[in-house]
Formats: C-alpha cells, sequence, structure tokens
C-alpha cells in the first residue's frame, strides 16, 4: 500500500490541529471561554429590601428584572449576622469561625485576613481573570490584608464600615477615615459629602472595569457601603421614594445594578458573565427608620434568628439560567467559591473549606438537592448559635439581642436592644413556619435529637465559645507583629 495514502488523512488531521491551535491550546480557554463572574453585595440590606422580595415604599426594577431572567433564592445564607466574619465566608468558602473572623474589625483591628486563606478573587486568577475589589472591604485595613494582596488586581473602596468615622454620633472616638485606591488614600479623610458620592463614585469605577476588560475574563466583585448606616444619597435620588432616606439609598444601589448590567450590555458579553446579587446580613433593626425589613422573617443583624443570617439571592446567566426560576433549596455564601470553581474549571484551595458546588441549583436543574447536610450559625466570638438542616432549624442555648417591646432608633440614631436567653434548645420547621413562631421541640424529640448531634459535629470540628468547646480545625487569622 502506498505509504502516502496512508499518511495524508493523518496529516489532514495535524494540519487542522495545527491550524486551530490558538483556539484551541493551553490559553484558550482564559481568552476566549471562560464566563465572566460579578458579585454585588450590599452591607445590611433586610429579606424584604428588594421589590421581588416585598419590598414596599420603594421600586428596585433593574433587581426584579434581574430574578426575571434569572434565578431568586428564597432561603439562601449567610454564615454570620455581621459585617466581616459575612465577607470572609463569601470570599474564602469557609465558615468565618474556622478562619478566625469574628465579628467586625474596626481601626484599631491588629489582625484580619491571613494570607493563608485562598479567596475567590485567587481561585479565578489561577485562570488567568483580571480581577478588581470595589467598595467596602472589611477584612483588614493594614496593607497586609488588603485586596490588593488577597488576589485582586485594584481596589477602590473603604476599608471598613462607613459609621467607623468620628463623625457618627455612636463612634466619636474613632479616626478618620480613609477612601483606599489599591493601597493608599484618595481621600485621608471621608466627609459626609464624600458619603453621598459612595454609591455613584463605586458604581462609575465598576463600568470603568468592564469597559477595560470586556476583550478577557474578568471578576468584578462590587461591595456597596450602603444601606449600613448612616445613610447616605446623591442628590439624583435623595427624596425619591416614598420610604424616606432608607428608601431613596435602596433605589440608588438598584439604579447602581442597572448601570452595571447595562455595561455589560454595552461591551457584548451579557450572555457570557455570571452576576450575582446577595447582602451580608438582615437590618439593623435599632436604627428604626434608618433600617430596612426582614420582612416576614424574625430579628435582624447581630442575631441568627432567620432575619439576621436568610438573604435575598439573585442571579443571571443568560443561557445557563433559565428565566423565572426560584429555588427553594437552603445554600450558603460558603458556596459561592466552590460553584464559580466548578464553572470555570478551577482549582479548589488545598486547604479544608466549607462550601460545597450548588451549580445545580443555581441553574436549576430540575430535583436538584442541597448538598449539605447542615448548615451552621456561629455568631460572637465562636459562639455556635443554631443550626439548620433540611426544613429544621434548631435554636441553641445563648443570649440575643431584640428590640421587641422597645422603641427603635431615629434618623440615625439606634435604640437600645434588650438581652433575652434561650435556656434550652429550641425547635422549629421553617417550611411551615419561615417566621419562626412555633417552638416544636417537645412534638419532635427525635428530630432535636439529630439536630443536637449535628451541633456536635460542629463543636468537634470548630468549637463553641457557649460550651468552651475548642476545634480541632480551626486557623489562625493573619495577624500584625506584637508592639514592642
Amino acid at each position: 500500500m502506498n505509504t502516502l495514502h496512508i499518511l495524508r488523512p493523518i496529516l489532514a488531521v495535524a494540519f487542522a490541529l495545527f491550524l486551530t491551535a490558538p483556539i484551541l491550546g493551553a490559553g484558550a480557554p482564559e481568552t476566549n471561554t471562560l464566563p465572566n463572574i460579578v458579585v454585588i453585595f450590599t452591607d445590611d440590606q433586610g429579606y424584604g429590601d428588594v421589590g421581588c422580595y416585598g419590598a414596599k415604599g420603594f421600586a428596585t426594577p433593574n433587581l426584579d428584572k434581574m430574578a426575571k431572567d434569572g434565578i431568586r433564592f428564597t432561603d439562601f445564607y449567610v454564615s454570620q449576622p455581621v459585617c466581616s466574619a459575612s465577607r470572609s465566608s463569601l470570599l474564602t468558602g469557609c465558615y468565618a469561625n474556622r478562619i478566625g473572623i469574628h465579628g467586625a474589625l474596626g481601626p484599631n483591628a491588629r489582625h484580619g485576613i491571613s494570607a493563608n486563606e485562598t479567596t475567590l478573587a485567587e481561585v479565578l486568577k489561577s485562570k488567568k481573570y483580571a480581577t478588581a475589589a470595589i467598595g467596602k472591604w472589611h477584612l483588614g485595613h493594614h496593607p497586609q490584608f488588603l485586596p490588593t494582596r488577597h488576589g485582586f488586581d485594584s481596589y477602590f473602596g473603604l476599608p471598613y464600615s462607613n459609621d467607623m468615622w468620628p463623625y457618627h454620633p455612636t463612634n466619636k472616638a474613632y479616626p478618620p477615615l480613609p477612601l483606599i485606591e489599591n493601597e493608599t488614600p484618595a481621600i485621608t479623610n471621608v466627609t459626609a459629602a464624600d458619603q453621598a458620592q459612595l454609591t455613584t463614585q463605586y458604581t462609575e469605577k465598576a463600568v470603568s472595569f468592564i469597559r477595560k476588560n470586556k476583550d478577557h475574563p474578568f471578576f468584578l466583585y462590587v461591595a456597596h457601603s450602603m444601606p449600613h448606616v448612616p445613610l447616605y444619597v446623591s442628590d439624583k435620588f435623595k427624596g425619591k421614594s416614598e420610604n424616606g432616606l432608607f428608601g431613596d439609598v435602596i433605589m440608588e444601589i438598584d439604579w447602581s445594578v442597572g448601570e452595571i448590567l447595562k455595561a455589560l450590555d454595552d461591551a457584548k458579553v451579557t450572555d457570557n458573565t455570571l452576576v450575582i446579587f446577595s447582602c451580608d446580613n438582615g437590618p439593623w433593626l435599632s436604627y428604626g427608620n434608618h433600617c430596612g425589613t426582614a420582612g416576614p422573617l424574625r430579628e435582624g443583624k447581630g442575631t441568627v434568628w432567620e432575619g439576621g443570617v436568610r438573604e435575598p439571592f439573585i442571579a443571571r446567566w443568560p443561557g445557563k439560567i433559565p428565566p423565572g426560576s426560584v429555588c427553594h433549596e437552603p445554600a450558603m455564601t460558603i458556596d459561592v467559591l466552590p460553584t464559580v470553581a466548578k464553572i470555570v474549571g478551577a482549582k479548589l484551595p488545598d486547604h479544608k473549606i466549607d462550601g460545597l458546588d450548588i451549580g445545580p441549583l443555581l441553574t436549576a436543574v430540575p430535583g436538584a438537592k442541597c448538598p449539605h447536610e447542615a448548615f451552621y450559625f456561629y455568631y460572637g466570638t465562636n459562639e455556635l448559635r443554631a443550626v439548620r438542616s433540611g426544613d429544621w432549624k434548631v435554636m441553641l442555648p445563648q443570649n440575643y439581642q431584640t428590640l421587641k417591646g422597645r422603641e427603635p432608633g431615629k434618623d440615625g440614631k439606634p435604640g437600645a436592644y434588650q438581652q433575652v436567653k434561650i435556656v434550652e434548645p429550641e425547635l422549629y420547621n421553617l417550611k411551615a413556619d419561615m417566621g419562626e413562631t412555633k417552638n416544636v421541640a417537645a412534638a419532635h424529640p427525635d428530630v432535636l435529637k439529630k439536630m443536637l448531634a449535628y451541633a456536635e459535629q460542629a463543636r468537634e470540628d470548630m468549637g463553641d465559645a457557649l460550651t468552651r468547646r475548642k476545634g480541632k480545625n480551626s486557623r489562625e487569622p493573619g495577624r500584625l507583629p506584637e508592639k514592642k
């Protein structure tokens, strides 16, 4: 047989592969096919503070359209009902207490996110994504803790909450609040006029980043400082809502979402972009008319009742997420990192993380179920306070804050909480009673026993200050050297 006759088809295939090598080669997925990721995260916005979740007195047309075009989760959680802890879980896929981040880090904090942790930005950098963090960071304000040291190419925003400045009535002892660009203050002393422009400035930076990076994969993390008190809004939304200043602020955030979505349209990358919207914890109820609402849920920020930890979650990805989808399965911010990693084909961190891939839930696969046996809710300094498994939730013995029977604050000044003690574990069926009004522990001793067993597993793993347990698998945060 003629050798050339045998080799001709082989050579033809080889030539074709050679021609397509720039498309199919090692660098191709990073430059051609990987989806862009946009995460928008607000501050102290409650479950009932988005139109499609029942908001009243203001409209959120852009978020509502996002839900109509994508999916809305009804049972989406943050790991803790407070700023720094919540954000650390979103960005690392870990329970905050596992990585040593508790509460809300202030200007005097000498610790922050450890260099040994792997953020979502670092996961995506492994696939050659351009990355930017815009807005509130709150995982440490010293240079070694800033976004630019943890996988983000650029940063613009406040290093911690916008009330941590000397002009807020309850925080007069704080130093001036800086607005940071990368690692240098763009403004060393943020004023009220500066605060009024934060949402607009964050939005402009986000739009600029999209335009600049439209030709290759990017990850954009926009963490709005609002609607955390003190509330500020630009002139274009001042007095626009029926719900006063708080409603104005939410309307401006919704406008920001719309501007980001429009920028994706203009860049012609909408169909190749997964956009996620959620919030860091429930409403700060003591601020009365300057806070939002948890809607039908019990309590708010600073508690692990549903109003403190259940949040709006909306995602849009044309062609991947069926329009108008609703997910009733529970999920949590810890699941974002492993889900995105699976989508882009990136390697998970070498160390233990707590999140799991919820891609089937996100894309509304029929019959998809929550991959977790249980979710654990900590608060304070490593205090295990609640566990959810399936439709069930156990509230463990603890003290918690409530405004019940008390007047909330007004016009930027807080009211006083009172402390309530839970002496025995309380059991709630969230499917039948999302408002947690009826303790059914006595009627379901077998379920209670199972839930308490989950709590024991968490104590063994991550510890529990309330029962004086030290976990086997907790890690230290990053720390500055001790002062000499």
